[in-house]
């Protein structure tokens, strides 16, 4: 364990393992005696000590203490006297002191110890010099500077004092992990409540950031200080939650035809299997994941919309009721007239405190969205899609669209993701001139040694550069940090092979960023599908295959994708494609998905048609402990909506692929291709065809 290679025990000490193992036997099942017939006498508890000073770790044992320090303080005899109080609380604190010394780390014994304490009647200020003992011990356990928190709060000794003590401890050794982890406890608690000389923050970090230089500098290659650092760069570029884009965006005039698609904004080759033309899918995009998004705190005005009747879901596989992303559905009413019916459409989102963040930080601007949707008139005829050809990925399938046509497309596209929508004009100048002011910093440590933590830092600050810079609405195309952040996590790779997949994962999504966000890169992978034989398929598709991708990012500006190809990659996760709620053709083929729970973040788009997973690992891996994060259709908890009466597919066929069944029984796919796993069989294909009753083609043969 942590790098020290085992050592097979001597004989000598084999057979002094096996007496002990006897002994800690004896005493527990004399223990358990004890325990199951409440019994709290003397001997009871001297049997229970003994137990717990020779196997700090029996939590058991611990609880069986509490239950007997709570009968004896009980007993009339002892509940009015302060002294006997005080012998049995003490006698406590004494057990735990001589666990400690047998294993000073054990959370059992700390978390008595609390306990005692919290009854009231033993000296804190005993156990701060206790404390003060155990810290010369070992100055960086992070148990007892967890517990030095508790007695001071108890103690009433305050914040300001207790920093002077961790900036003493950082002096004495500036690797002490925990000291300067309690660091970031006391600053924050002194900034939340805006103590004298700790507000304005701007001063405070400043003197934080040139404090912990002063370590950087002295020994680079020590984290502890890098660890405060990034601390005080997420606190430098938190900012209140913002609403950083939407689906529709501000100022976008749709027009949803009777295919079902969105005028010129619209890029899907597939109309929708029923004209359901009138609803349109709503979505909101934070700055970071937000909770409360409903119809008291974000109000739509649209004629015929009661926008008190609107039901938001928040776009999360983890069921938390926390996302970055949160939908609902606008449905238009039918209109009987001969002519199109244009909506004028107002989303407010005022500053309130109901939308909030898991960190505790409410959305701090005044946001509105205004779009236009124009519905056409009411057909009673469905689009039949029996006979509709299959998809192909071929890249014949593509050609390069119409430059002047995409261009044209792409600049309305990013005047619309950047358009400020915040009435308030908000001040990053601090901000990014701090950012500026560490990476200087950065660079000149760079620039005298070859430091891992220091570019990782480097690529950390270039980027929270880049997002202040986005939100202060600055145009800064001409010196884009993405190709020098690449480079850096290009050298973490070869320098540190061991968090390769790290650094892999983090270069994606600077990739993406880079390419998203500049209009010249972002129109080299854009593509029009034409094929002869279905004319009316004419729209064009993001291909961002063949780029070595392991993550996907930057989904804030592709919420208007509809056609998206992200094959002959690395993916081992699709995380993220669930904002991407107008996608109805997918195609991850050739990549590294090892289960069907990868595919999870599918089971919220309600648009997909088209999905092609073929020649993926799925299957391949005899253990793949990700299945577990999907529950069996099987299992009591979510079997409820598994009704075998009204189902063709019998529970014997689910059993051993009931991860397909979860992911695969809310899609309305009308292609699929498996073709290429290892879990690919006539069986699996027999379920999907059951499973999918819209399914037209199947591993590219017509079902």
């Amino acid at each position: 364990m942590h790098g020290r290679p085992r050592k097979a025990p001597t004989p000598e000490e084999q057979e002094a393992f096996s007496v002990k193992a006897s002994k800690l036997r004896s005493l527990q099942s004399q223990f358990l005696q004890f325990h199951h017939a409440k019994i709290y006498t003397k001997e009871a508890l001297d049997v229970s000590a003994k137990l717990l000073e020779s196997n700090p770790e029996y939590y058991t044992a611990w609880n069986y203490r509490k239950l007997a320090v709570q009968h004896n303080l009980n007993l009339p005899e002892v509940e009015n006297n302060e002294e006997s109080v005080k012998s049995i609380l003490d006698e406590e604190l004494r057990l735990v002191e001589n666990a400690l010394k047998r294993n000073f780390k054990s959370y059992g014994a700390w978390h008595h110890r609390k306990w005692v304490l919290s009854k009231g009647h033993s000296s804190t200020d005993r156990e701060l010099l206790l404390l003060g003992k155990f810290q010369k011990a070992d100055a960086r356990n992070f148990h007892a500077w967890n517990y030095r928190r508790f007695v001071t709060t108890l103690k009433n000794i305050p914040n300001e004092k207790e920093l002077e003590y961790t900036t003493d401890m950082i002096y004495d050794n500036f690797s002490n992990y925990s000291a300067w982890h309690n660091r970031s406890v006391l600053l924050s608690h002194l900034l939340k409540e805006k103590a004298k000389g700790y507000c304005p923050k701007d001063n405070v970090f400043a003197e934080e950031y040139e404090f912990v230089r002063h370590a950087l500098f002295t020994d680079p290659d020590d984290q502890s200080g890098w660890f405060y650092h990034l601390w005080l760069l997420d606190q430098t570029v938190k900012l209140e939650t913002l609403l950083v884009s939407s689906w529709p965006p501000h100022g976008s005039n749709l027009s949803l035809s009777v295919d079902g698609s969105f005028g010129d904004c619209s890029l899907s080759p597939f109309t929708s299997r029923q004209t359901n033309t009138r609803i349109l899918p709503l979505v909101l995009y934070f700055s970071e994941a937000v909770e409360n998004v409903c119809s008291s705190t974000v109000v739509i005005e649209c004629e015929n919309i009661a926008s008190n009747e609107l039901v938001w879901r928040s776009l999360s596989g983890d069921g938390t009721g926390s996302a970055q992303a949160w939908l609902t559905y606008l449905n238009f009413p039918e209109e009987h007239a001969h002519s199109e019916k244009a909506y004028q459409v107002k989303v407010s989102l005022a500053r309130s405190q109901g939308i909030f963040s898991s960190t505790g930080i409410h959305h701090g601007d005044f946001s509105h969205i205004e779009f236009s949707v124009s519905v056409p008139p009411y057909r009673s005829e469905h689009v039949d899609l029996k006979n509709e050809g299959k998809i192909s990925w071929s890249d014949e399938s593509f050609c390069t669209h119409d430059a002047q046509f995409l261009e044209s497309v792409l600049v309305n596209l990013f005047h619309l993701e950047r358009t400020k929508i915040d009435e308030t004009v908000v001040d990053y100048q601090w901000n990014i001139t701090t950012i500026n002011n560490e990476i200087s910093h950065c660079r000149e440590l760079l620039s005298t040694m070859n430091c891992k933590i220091g570019k990782l830092t480097l690529a950390r600050l270039l980027m929270a550069h880049d997002t202040l810079m986005s939100y202060a609405g600055t145009s800064h195309r001409n010196v884009s940090p993405h190709a020098e952040i690449l480079q850096l996590y290009d050298d973490l790779k070869n320098m540190d092979p061991a968090h390769l997949h790290y650094y892999q994962d983090e270069y994606s999504i600077v990739l993406l960023k880079q390419i998203i966000s500049n209009q010249e890169l972002l129109l080299k992978h854009c593509r029009e599908y034409r094929d002869p034989y279905f004319p009316r398929i004419n729209n064009f598709c993001l291909r961002f295959n063949n780029l070595s991708l392991s993550r996907i990012g930057s989904m804030e500006q592709l919420l208007w994708v509809q056609v998206l190809d992200l094959s002959y990659n690395q993916l081992k996760t699709l995380e993220g494609l669930e904002v991407m709620q107008l996608l109805s053709c997918l195609n991850v083929s050739y990549n590294k998905l090892c289960s069907f729970t990868a595919l999870e973040p599918l089971k919220l788009l309600r648009s997909l048609k088209v999905l092609d997973i073929s020649y993926n690992e799925i299957g391949a891996h005899s253990i793949d402990t990700r299945r577990y994060l999907c529950s069996s259709p099987l299992n009591h908890r979510s079997g409820g909506d598994w009704k075998t009466e009204e189902s063709e597919i019998h529970c014997a066929e689910v059993a051993d692929y009931w991860e397909a069944y979860a992911i695969f029984k809310d899609l309305n796919l009308i292609q699929l291709d498996l073709k290429g796993n290892a879990v690919s069989n006539e069986k699996i294909k027999s379920l999907l065809i059951k499973l999918l009753p819209s399914l037209k083609w199947l591993d590219g043969e017509s079902c």
